[in-house]
């Protein structure tokens, strides 16, 4: 746990590379955070094995959120307090907020059945066409397909039309569908808001004081997050570019450049002297 009554809430996807190096600045980034007592929160469409690597490899030991708001994961006795209803799952304790597998899988079929649509969840892919479909490395594109929450799909054949029936569908039902990547996923109940909330609550007794929350995002993963949180710092680039913040976006904002060099000084100061 770390003294700082400030928790930055921070979408990696575009950050941290399933393969590869994060983007430049984001380590040193990260371990001034840390150095500073400031909790970094990971927010991620991916699941808790795909995280893994990044994890060891930058030395992350705070909480994060996976599967596009299906749960909240925590390090081991990283909160030294009783907590609400929980799961374990891998070497994590996981505050669930969809609900866990088999709800996604059995939610896809039904949607499937009642719109008359072709799907193809990727559970059901081999090994050669699961790495086809995603363009990932083979091991890669194993861990992508367990989840813990949500399930990937495609549609087999949908027109347009279909698709929006579909979509429909899943928002009378109050089910999550969304874009991943050149898939699809679905999730029964989750929420980035739901999750930060969660973690506030425990932030906030830990802190003995209420935390503030602040979100960090490029523009496409920001829609979620920033009205969850109380400040927000969009990350622009060059299809958004810094100073033009998107037409709603909840909290406070303050925008800043993504690929400039002074950019992660630039946030380090916002945070520490709640610059907004």
């Amino acid at each position: 746990m770390r003294s700082s009554r400030t928790v930055v809430y921070c979408a990696i996807d575009n950050l941290i590379p399933l393969t590869g190096k994060p983007i430049v600045g984001f380590p040193d980034f990260l371990h001034q955070l840390s150095s500073d007592g400031i909790p970094c929160v990971w927010v991620t469409a991916r699941n808790r094995l795909q995280l893994d690597s990044a994890l060891r490899r930058l030395a992350h030991a705070e909480p994060f959120i996976a599967e596009a708001g299906s749960g909240v994961f925590l390090p081991e006795d990283y909160f030294h307090l009783r907590q609400a209803h929980t799961i374990r799952l891998g070497r994590f304790t996981c505050i669930p907020v969809a609900s866990p597998q088999p709800a996604a899988r059995e939610a896809l079929d039904q949607l499937a059945e009642e719109a008359g649509i072709g799907i193809v969840p990727v559970r059901t892919l081999s090994h050669r066409e699961l790495a086809q479909n995603t363009a990932l490395e083979p091991r890669e594109a194993d861990l992508c397909r367990q989840r813990d929450f949500d399930e990937l799909f495609f549609f087999a054949g949908a027109s347009d039309a279909d698709i929006r029936r579909f979509l429909g569908t899943a928002t009378q039902k109050k089910i999550s569908v969304r874009p991943f990547g050149a898939l699809w996923t679905i999730a029964v109940g989750r929420s980035i808001g739901a999750c930060v909330r969660e973690l506030s609550k425990l932030f906030d007794r830990a802190m003995r004081a209420r935390s503030l929350s602040i979100a960090l995002a490029t523009a496409d993963e920001a829609a979620d997050l920033f009205p969850a949180c109380h400040r927000a710092i969009l990350l622009a680039d060059r299809s958004q570019p810094a100073g033009k913040p998107p037409a709603a976006h909840g909290a406070p904002l303050k925008s800043l450049p993504l690929f400039s060099p002074a950019t992660w000084d630039s946030v380090l100061e916002a945070l520490r002297f709640r610059q907004f």
